[in-house]
């Protein structure tokens, strides 16, 4: 189940589609005022917020026109590749807590991050619901193929809800994990991490979210939506737990900007979504893929 070369082109020209459309041409909808300020999603006007939807939403169409016959299933790969250029491109998390350095003012941030997570979720998804339209127009064009009938199992509803906890439980578990610069004992709150780099985030995250799907495919039989879905409430679930104010009073006393209770809640939204749906979708085909492979040496 090699790829072949023309695969291969396929997938490089849908990210290429992503990273020129998003993360290039898009760049300054979201580009912040200082050199090392991050990318978040309230420094983007209401407006700029409408034309990223449609450009993700026409990034997916083109991807899927330009990877056919498989874009379905590599035209999703387009908006999150150009995002992850924003991801590589922001400022880190110690920036911005070197920005707003009162405790109020950093609860403010990390629970905006909450749905911060979700918009970036949505320009995901935007770009999937253009995959599925030019799906949509190549069926149409030909001749209509019998409609299916729905099958609605509940053990399918449970199968996706262990997967979203289970994405959340991995990714959450690798990440800390994989995503550690120094790491220094605190009295009160244990071992307590220091911002890691670009390359660890994009490590980390990545291979995370690739073990997170590659798990519930295995196990579960469920595709990739589920751990990108997990993206957004991995941010969420995170800075409800360690985000709390009495955390955040005790570091603005204790802590230089650079460190951090967790190691999750040192890496941006942007960056845990951008690189999480890549990662999940990476993992999705590695379990195919690894499945096939056994089938195959047992005959």
């Amino acid at each position: 189940m090699e790829l072949s070369l023309l695969m291969r082109l396929r997938i490089a020209a849908a990210a290429a589609i992503g990273v020129l459309l998003i993360g290039i041409i898009a760049w300054p909808l979201a580009s912040s005022p200082g050199p090392l300020n991050a990318v978040r999603a309230s420094d983007i006007s209401v407006g700029g917020s409408i034309t990223l939807v449609v450009l993700a939403f026409l990034t997916g169409l083109i991807a899927y026109f330009v990877s056919w016959p498989y874009g379905r299933e590599i035209g999703i790969l387009a908006v999150p590749s150009g995002l992850t250029i924003w991801a590589v491109r922001s400022g880190s998390m110690t920036s911005l807590m070197q920005l707003y350095p009162s405790a109020e003012q950093r609860q403010a941030i990390f629970t905006a991050f909450k749905w911060h997570s979700v918009f970036w979720l949505v320009l995901v998804a935007a770009g999937f619901i253009g995959v599925l339209l030019g799906q949509k127009i190549i069926s149409s064009s030909r001749s209509p193929a019998k409609q299916k009938t729905s099958n609605s199992n509940p053990t399918q509803y449970l199968s996706a809800i262990i997967a979203l906890a289970g994405s959340v439980f991995i990714a959450q578990f690798c990440i800390g994990m994989l995503a550690q610069d120094v790491s220094l004992l605190d009295s009160k709150l244990g071992a307590i991490m220091a911002q890691p780099s670009v390359g660890q985030i994009v490590f980390a995250v990545f291979i995370s979210f690739g073990v997170a799907a590659f798990v519930v495919k295995k196990f579960l039989d469920v595709n990739y939506i589920w751990p990108a879905i997990a993206t957004a409430l991995l941010t969420i679930f995170t800075v409800s737990s360690y985000a709390r104010q009495d955390v955040l009073q005790y570091f603005v006393r204790e802590w230089p900007s650079a460190f951090f209770v967790n190691s999750v809640i040192s890496i941006l939204p942007v960056q845990i979504v951008a690189l999480g749906a890549l990662g999940s979708i990476a993992g999705y085909w590695v379990a195919i893929r690894y499945n096939y492979w056994r089938r195959h040496e047992m005959k």
